[in-house]
């Protein structure tokens, strides 16, 4: 028998597996579809041998434990349509290398998925689509218009990004682990699963479904799952299917380290994953309920699924470890309930998992603020595009100035003449749209100013009186100061309300209703993660680092900036192209350089001067255990690899996105011109943040962030300019 690459770890799951007595039912119903639909026999993929020691009955039989028969028989035929569908595209596609023959066969799937239950869909040709078209049409009868269109959703990502997969083998290349942990997710499967566990639970109501808090359950829910499948799965994808997307693969290039060192960083990244998924349910789920108003069956509902994505992580770790189909020897469970042998030991058991998980847990919660760090180090940062200003810098540096004077943003006591010259925005605006016209330069120099000032003004403020509740009435207020559809606005009572309606009426004077909803939404996105941060902050809480990077992009502003990005361009590329996978990876990677940039220059600032826990380089310390010079070398590696890759999908996926939609001369130009806008908004923010003095060490000594008092003297209010 061939050697494991390494030793499996030993995995935190809280949570006993329990197994559906309908189980035996399952096996049976899932064998005779299987065939019913040509899976089996003549095939060429499975055989019934093959089914049987896959065992996808027992799979969902311990991921479903609470559900019917039927129900139970549904969801098994769905599994044993997802992992056919898997192979089935590994021996047709991925082993030939064969992309174009790989993406008309994806082409043909959701045309099986209508919306409408009694639209007609083609004829099968092959068993995925036979497989496809019944499993649909047994489904979705019972489920909402929002569940079908949410589940048709995952299941086309889930289809579709095994393109993104095909695509790496044929380049050799392994995505960083940024990259990779978002992709996983769409090519994963388990947000498709998320979608089954409601089936077998509970829908989660319309209102909620695409929160936060409900899309940090589902995604944690699917890290965990996914990483907990790339350590069993290690040795048949990598060292037998040549596969380049496994997490242990991922962390063993990035870092260049052993197979066991990478293996045991998963876990830890799993582990870290399944506390935020806690974290979430105890704290972020409760408080949605109340503040969205959620009925008793809502809120039940909510619970259930909830405890769905429970069953569902503990069960599949207890199928991985019995699968044939998986590496799984030597591999025990870590839940105290499934140890228990014997009189005496139950306690043990459970204090040791409790010490366990609460070492884990305790370091989020460990940092002491305001430790001497600086002066901030500036490794040498990599940036391939050439920096150009606009001719209306010194313009626009005058017309800022009056403006912020005029909104009153300089008499609240968080700003001051002084630090608005200190930070010049004005100047990364010049950089960042080296082409704009003079009122387009001041337009965007004053939302750079107004979103720096609220990310300023929520920790100073709020965070110092820990005053949550009236955070959140602050981002209620700022919501109604953005009227999408001639509703009336709020009537403005600060300098960021007054700056904000300003701002709005200027910018989407020329938009439809459509373009203001997405511009609101995006700024919504902003001032929420502002709370995001304050209710860590609060609690004294280095975030978990996935949910920090996804986070990091909220509170940097990137929906703002992207969208006003993508207005200015016109209409002439269709809004699925910026939905596409490579675009959406491409603007991932160009933001999150720039957060991370930001958090290199800033790391000082924010730690010593102001207590902040929200910088990467703090939440690599944390993580790790490792001091400041090696987290900046992690940060400042992946910084390099998310820049590698924004080049990569310019030169690699966007042709293939601009042939996959057949865009016109003039589309293809625009795309081009988004991603020159892009280029110089890194070249512009790595150029503002070497220049201006926020952020350096002789500045901040003199002028660091003071705490404001608990009731800081009401501006006046100035009179608007007409017109």
């Amino acid at each position: 028998m061939t050697q494991q690459p390494f030793e499996l770890p030993h995995f935190y799951m809280p949570y006993p597996a329990r197994l559906n007595p309908h189980v035996d039912e399952a096996r049976a119903h899932s064998t005779r579809w299987a065939r019913q639909m040509g899976m089996l026999e003549g095939s060429g993929i499975w055989t019934q041998a093959d089914l049987d020691a896959h065992d996808y009955g027992l799979l969902c039989a311990y991921t479903h434990p609470d559900c019917d028969g039927p129900a139970l028989s549904l969801i098994t035929d769905w599994y044993v349509w997802v992992f056919f569908f898997d192979d089935h595209f590994l021996e047709t596609f991925k082993r030939s290398q064969d992309r174009a023959g790989g993406k008309a066969y994806l082409d043909r799937l959701p045309l099986f998925m209508p919306l409408d239950p009694a639209a007609a869909v083609p004829e099968p040709e092959n068993p995925v689509e036979a497989g496809l078209a019944d499993l649909w049409a047994r489904t979705v009868p019972s489920m909402s218009a929002n569940w079908r269109r949410r589940f048709a959703v995952a299941t086309e990502h889930l289809l579709n990004e095994s393109l993104w997969e095909l695509s790496n083998i044929n380049e050799g290349r392994v995505a960083n682990p940024v990259e990779y942990i978002e992709m996983r997710r769409k090519v994963g499967g388990a947000p498709w699963s998320a979608g089954l566990v409601e089936y077998a639970t509970a829908e989660v109501p319309a209102e909620v479904a695409g929160s936060r808090p409900l899309r940090v359950l589902m995604e944690t829910f699917s890290d965990a799952v996914h990483l907990c499948n790339d350590l069993f799965s290690y040795q048949r994808e990598v060292e037998d299917e040549g596969e380049l997307s496994n997490g242990v693969l991922v962390l063993e290039t990035f870092f260049g380290c052993t197979t066991q060192e990478a293996a045991d960083t998963v876990n830890d990244v799993l582990t870290s994953r399944l506390h935020q998924f806690e974290h979430t349910a105890l704290t972020e789920v409760p408080a949605l309920a109340l503040d969205k108003g959620l009925t008793p069956d809502q809120v039940a509902a909510v619970a259930a699924y909830t405890k769905g994505l429970q069953d569902w992580q503990s069960g599949g770790h207890e199928w991985h470890m019995r699968s044939s189909r998986y590496m799984n020897k030597g591999a025990r469970s870590q839940s105290p309930w499934q140890r228990l042998t014997g009189p005496g030991t139950s306690g043990t058991d459970v204090r040791a998992l409790l010490a366990d998980a609460g070492a884990e847990r305790l370091r989020a919660y460990t940092h002491v603020p305001f430790q001497k760090v600086g002066p901030s180090r500036i490794p040498d940062l990599y940036m391939p595009y050439r920096l150009q200003l606009s001719e209306h810098l010194d313009t626009a540096r005058a017309h800022l100035a009056t403006w912020c004077r005029r909104m009153g943003i300089l008499t609240e006591g968080v700003w001051d003449e002084d630090k608005l010259a200190a930070y010049d925005l004005a100047l990364c605006s010049a950089g960042l749209d080296p082409d704009a016209t003079e009122q387009a330069l001041d337009l965007s120099a004053q939302w750079l100013a107004w979103g720096t000032y609220g990310d300023d003004y929520y920790p100073l403020v709020y965070g110092h009186r820990r005053d949550l509740a009236a955070a959140r009435l602050t981002t209620a207020r700022l919501s109604g100061c953005m009227p999408v559809d001639g509703e009336e606005p709020t009537v403005p009572a600060n300098a960021m309300e007054r700056a904000l309606t300003d701002l709005w009426a200027r910018t989407t004077a020329e938009m439809d209703t459509d373009q203001r909803r997405t511009l609101k939404q995006a700024i919504d996105v902003m001032t929420e993660s502002w709370v995001w941060e304050l209710s860590n902050q609060l609690q004294n809480r280095v975030p978990d680092p996935v949910d920090y990077l996804e986070m990091r992009r909220a509170t940097f502003g990137a929906d703002l900036t992207l969208s006003l990005c993508r207005a200015g361009h016109g209409p002439a590329v269709p809004p699925e192209v910026y939905r596409s996978g490579p675009v959406r990876s491409l603007e991932n990677a160009a933001v999150d350089y720039a957060c991370l940039l930001n958090d290199v220059f800033s790391y000082q600032k924010e730690i010593e001067y102001e207590g902040e826990i929200h910088n990467a380089i703090l939440v690599v310390q944390h993580f790790f255990g490792i001091d400041y010079p090696a987290a900046l070398g992690v940060v400042h590696d992946l910084m390099t690899q998310r820049m590698q890759q924004f080049q990569h999908v310019v030169a690699h996926e966007l042709p293939v996105v601009r042939d996959d939609f057949q865009l016109s001369e003039e589309a293809r130009a625009t795309l081009d011109g988004y991603v020159t806008d892009l280029q110089n908004w890194m070249a512009g923010i790595l150029n503002w943040h070497r220049s201006v003095d926020r952020y350096k060490a002789e500045w901040l000594g003199r002028r660091a962030h003071g705490f404001l008092p608990d009731r800081p003297p009401a501006p006046p209010v100035p009179a608007l300019p007409v017109g």
